[in-house]
């Protein structure tokens, strides 16, 4: 640790951009040391990435959006230079046989949307005027988003695909998920959204992302080294154990087989939150685990095809909803940052939701990549090349299922870490949170924030910041 660094110690456990992030805020601002528990063995956690036929290729597909806060884009900008891309988004979902650019464009619908979809949404608008759009207790998933967008787009869309996500009939997730994962959830929203392409009416950062030259692991790890600077210690290859709490509190891990315990005055946990309560001690009550059990996540596999090809379509990412698509994603990474080389191959990364342990999660590579074959094969776009190599990458924790009654579950257990002396949950994983990257930084950002250069935790602003968190909406 660096000498000018104050007494205050924040151990941090995972490295993914809520780790690193607050990691790097921590040191910057002085305001204490911070040393940072990874168990893979590079940041990221599912935002991270790796390299394969010398392509830069992620965790599936990956965006910072321009809704990041103005001070984070700011700070990454300057840590990435000329390496941070400002792209146009360009893909497309296959309707009713039919590929639809995504972002949705006034003149795509208008040439290319299926006048059967046209009529059957025309129609819903029509009906729906005559319901009431008042929420209900009972509401879930299904029923808020079929009230406010119709049958037709439900059932050809958010339906499916939801099910394919989550594993679960649509009647059975909260509806909480509609609000916080579908940023359109009414026609006149949908509709102000395609508006927005149309000359004189686009907004800054319109259908537009930011990437990096290297991969989106590149955001990560530039944040890292940059913490490292700093006097940061970022250990990976390193799993907690157990968190023994007390003044000061205890993280015991292994690395390499090793053995160790680091001590810190603060924990902020970013890794799932039924984990974290499996690993304290003293142990939490039979209740809070109990609650724990009654939460989970929907696991990924991320099936990579390297094709003999310079490129297989222009599109960065292909969107499936159909249920007879296993896939509910492909991209092709070199398009997310125009890359050009190596000119002689090119990666296809499908995604494929499924449970840890089931048929699907224990497939062959080969197998898998079948799957890959057929889901294209199935909407017009075969494999017509050969396939050099097939990896796959297993995310156990890659989407939160918000079952009807999860928040029982999670209120109990966001409590009782909130009555931890010292102790703190945020990111993604820690706040049981389906939310993009720009959140977790946002998430990181504050949590440094509400800590001062004595040392002292401002609890009263950190609720504050919590029911800002509540308000976070996916960006598709």
């Amino acid at each position: 640790m660096s000498d000018t660094m104050v007494g205050t110690r924040v151990a941090i456990l995972g490295a993914g951009p809520a780790g690193v992030g607050a990691a790097w805020q921590l040191v910057h601002s002085r305001k204490a040391d911070a040393i940072v528990v990874e168990q893979r063995n590079d940041v990221g956690g599912n935002a991270g990435s790796f390299e394969l036929y010398s392509i830069p290729v992620d965790y599936g597909s990956h965006r910072l959006h321009p809704a990041c806060q103005p001070r984070i884009l700011d700070d990454v900008r300057a840590l990435l230079k000329d390496d941070l891309l400002d792209r146009p988004r360009h893909g497309r979902i296959f309707l009713r046989g039919q590929w639809i650019h995504f972002p949705l464009k006034p003149l795509d619908l208008l040439l290319h949307l299926p006048w059967s979809f046209v009529l059957g949404v025309l129609g819903d608008s029509v009906r729906r005027m005559r319901l009431s759009s008042h929420s209900s207790a009972r509401d879930t998933f299904a029923s808020v988003l079929e009230r406010h967008l119709g049958t037709t787009i439900c059932h050809d869309f958010y339906f499916p695909y939801a099910m394919k996500i989550w594993g679960i009939p649509v009647d059975e997730i909260s509806a909480t998920q509609a609000y916080r994962r579908v940023s359109a959830r009414s026609l006149g929203q949908m509709v102000r959204m395609v508006l927005q392409f149309m000359p004189g009416l686009k907004a800054p950062g319109t259908g537009r992302f930011f990437y990096p030259r290297q991969g989106y692991g590149q955001m990560s790890r530039s944040i890292a080294a940059a913490a490292r600077e700093l006097g940061a210690d970022v250990h990976l290859s390193t799993t907690v154990q157990k968190l023994h709490l007390g003044m000061p509190h205890r993280i015991e891990v292994v690395s390499n087989g090793t053995a160790n315990i680091f001590e810190a005055n603060y924990v902020w946990s970013t890794i799932p939150l039924t984990i974290l309560a499996r690993i304290v001690d003293p142990p939490a009550p039979s209740l809070v685990l109990d609650a724990a059990r009654q939460i989970d996540y929907r696991a990924m596999i991320l099936i990579y095809l390297v094709l003999a090809q310079r490129q297989f379509s222009p599109f960065d990412a292909h969107y499936f909803p159909q249920e007879d698509i296993k896939l509910t994603r492909l991209s092709e990474p070199k398009n997310y940052s125009a890359r050009s080389e190596p000119a002689d191959c090119t990666i296809l990364c499908g995604e494929l939701p499924c449970t840890v342990d089931d048929a699907v999660w224990k497939a062959s590579d080969s197998e898998l990549a079948n799957c890959v074959r057929d889901a294209l094969a199935q909407c017009g776009l075969p494999i017509q090349v050969p396939i050099l190599h097939v990896t796959t990458r297993r995310l156990a924790y890659a989407y939160p299922i918000y079952r009807r009654g999860y928040e029982d579950a999670f209120t109990l257990l966001d409590d009782w870490v909130a009555g931890l002396d010292r102790v703190l949950t945020f990111g993604r994983q820690g706040l049981f949170a389906h939310d993009n990257t720009h959140h977790a930084l946002a998430m990181a950002y504050a949590a440094v924030d509400c800590l001062d250069a004595s040392g002292t935790f401002d609890m009263v602003r950190w609720r504050t910041y919590r029911h800002e968190f509540a308000k976070h909406v996916v960006e598709d």
